[in-house]
């Protein structure tokens, strides 16, 4: 066994002197491995420095908000736009989304003075809140289009008996012009 270990000494020790140079090249500090300051080793555990006291902000002092008296509905951009996303929510799930409807308040119009609006269609736009001519007035092309489609068999009538202008005029009272332009109101 001794002729084995001295035939190989050489060897070995040229192994183990490759294996030093390789240790101490791979393991050696570069430059950017030098500590500068209060800089910290990678993977060495730092703490943090102590927090300061947390600040109270001031608070604010709360503006009374005026109570309002003139109807459901307020005037503000945030009122409008809750207002608009419930119409939009009901026509999308087409369900009414208004308990009353605007220009609901009053007692309930005589529909059937309208021109070509007969007992059978005065219902159906009761069902569907419409009650009194200045609701009929203020209805926008497409809400006509989409109460068109609620009329089943009267579909179409609206547009055709021109039944939003002629509410216009009755809603402000204008018999006159009424007459005028659709004939006497019998």
């Amino acid at each position: 066994m001794t002729s084995v270990f001295e035939a190989y000494l050489v060897p070995i020790l040229i192994a183990l002197a490759i294996g030093a140079v390789i240790a101490w090249w791979a393991f050696r500090r570069t430059s950017a491995d030098k500590v500068v300051g209060d800089a910290h080793r990678p993977g060495e555990t730092v703490e943090a420095p102590p927090a300061a006291p947390p600040v109270e902000a001031p608070k604010p002092t709360p503006t009374p908000t005026p109570i309002r008296t003139d109807g459901p509905e307020g005037n503000s951009l945030i009122d409008q736009g809750a207002a608009a996303t419930t119409d939009v929510a009901g026509q999308v799930l087409g369900v009414k989304v208004h308990s009353q409807l605007p220009g609901a308040s009053g007692p309930p119009d005589n529909l059937q003075m309208l021109k070509g609006v007969g007992p059978k269609l005065a219902t159906k736009l009761n069902e569907n809140g419409i009650i009194r001519f200045e609701q009929l007035a203020r209805l926008s092309p497409n809400e006509v289009a989409i109460l068109e489609d609620k009329l089943g068999p009267f579909k179409g009538r609206l547009t055709r008996d021109r039944v939003v202008e002629q509410a216009s005029y009755l809603a402000r009272d204008d018999r006159d012009g009424f007459e005028a332009k659709f004939g006497s109101l019998g």
